[in-house]
């Protein structure tokens, strides 16, 4: 054997792959084979940017905005988006506390590590979106699972987190509306659990990227806007990829206390600069010309939930599959445990068999359960639809 060290860093080794991207790119490259699949991986809307959004970036390029931008976000962007959160859930916010980042992900990456050391366990409610555990890995913290399934609406209850809980807890994770299980926390949940992590003096991280993706009259709800006590222990993390179909532009947003958000842009200062300066003035025009950009959410929100309903209906036809009817964001988290198989070989063999892709359960930390996005056109989803109760058929056979 050799005694050559590994040439990579611990967390180049211990970091795992993004396992909703690498279902994707098996579904995208047989799909370029040009095999017949119906791909219910993807985490994107299927709609184009609306095109004011284009159309204020492309202005902003040929007009020069091709340079440099301040680190933590142009000016007119930041206090757009702190007057959006005053007028929408009246939390006053300074645009010295809003960050704008390249991506979603990387805002909640750097958020994590702005208040996150080695040695700090950070709770994470599962099923929980595939980055966090690493994210938090990476900033040399542990985290900590506590899983909520379809028993409890796929929602963390307060007596749930007390019990995790430890001196070594800093930051708790909420996501709401959910990836992967479109679940939603009401007001009084999320005030019950908020009394206990400011109990216990711990941070809360809020992703609040789905928060406009809502159907049946779910409201969405901010700790932050609970007491200035919430506020000051929460950061809000967002962006425009989904609700604006803008995955590509890599755009998210932090809004955090003072203290926070400085230490957000200085991480951000030394790692990506700024996020794409053109691409920020087409966010400014989503949210500075809202007529334009309601028709076009609400238009992506009537297909949305007419495929829920739809794919939910049928989900629930077929013997052995249980699934609760998601009321945000654009998944669905089918229970599929009566089959026997763990979830990563049933994924496996019904990309292979039936060539339906979709993203196995234990990579949200909740076995026995599948993430299907509707994120998709009526005619994949009722043709995938189809082929997965054909597959589960064969299987109770």
């Amino acid at each position: 054997m050799s005694n050559q060290p590994s040439p990579l860093s611990t967390w180049a080794q211990n970091i795992a792959p993004s396992p909703t991207l690498a279902v994707d790119a098996k579904a995208k490259a047989l799909l370029a084979a040009g095999e017949d699949v119906c791909g219910f991986a993807a985490g994107e809307p299927d709609f184009d940017t609306p095109d004011h959004i284009k159309e204020a970036a492309a202005a902003a390029l040929k007009s020069g905005k091709t340079k440099y931008a301040p680190t933590p976000g142009i000016q007119p962007l930041r206090e757009a988006i702190a007057e959006d959160y005053a007028a929408r859930l009246g939390l006053k916010v300074a645009p010295a506390q809003v960050i704008v980042s390249p991506g979603g992900k990387f805002s909640c990456y750097l958020s994590i590590l702005a208040v996150c050391s080695p040695g700090d366990e950070v709770i994470i409610p599962a099923p929980y979106w595939v980055s966090y555990p690493e994210m938090v890995k990476l900033a040399g913290a542990t985290p900590k699972f506590v899983l909520a399934d379809d028993t409890t609406g796929f929602r963390l209850t307060p007596a749930q987190l007390e019990a995790a809980i430890t001196p070594r807890t800093k930051l708790l994770i909420l996501n709401s509306p959910s990836n992967p299980t479109g679940a939603v926390y009401t007001r009084a949940e999320l005030e019950a659990i908020v009394e206990v992590a400011l109990r216990h003096n711990l941070y809360i991280m809020s992703d609040e990227i789905y928060e406009h993706l809502l159907y049946d009259g779910a409201k969405h709800v901010s700790p932050a806007t609970f007491s200035k006590e919430a506020g000051a222990r929460t950061i809000i993390v967002s962006g425009f990829s989904k609700t604006y179909s803008m995955t590509g532009w890599r755009l998210g947003t932090t809004v955090a206390p003072a203290s926070i958000a400085k230490a957000v842009a200085e991480l951000q200062s030394q790692t990506s600069s700024n996020a794409t300066t053109f691409a920020q003035y087409g966010a400014l025009a989503a949210l500075k010309e809202k007529e334009k950009t309601k028709a076009a959410l609400d238009a992506m929100l009537v297909a949305f939930d007419r495929r829920r309903k739809f794919l939910h209906a049928e989900l629930n036809k077929i013997a052995g599959v249980k699934c609760l009817l998601a009321q945000g964001a654009f998944y669905l988290f089918p229970n599929i445990s009566s089959f026997g198989l763990n979830s990563s070989e049933f994924c496996d063999r019904l990309l292979d068999q039936q060539r339906v892709a979709a993203v196995f359960g234990s990579a949200f930390g909740a076995d026995g359960y599948l993430r299907l996005s509707y994120a998709t056109s009526d005619e994949i989803i009722k043709k995938g639809v189809e082929r997965l109760a054909s597959f589960c058929a064969n299987l109770k056979k």
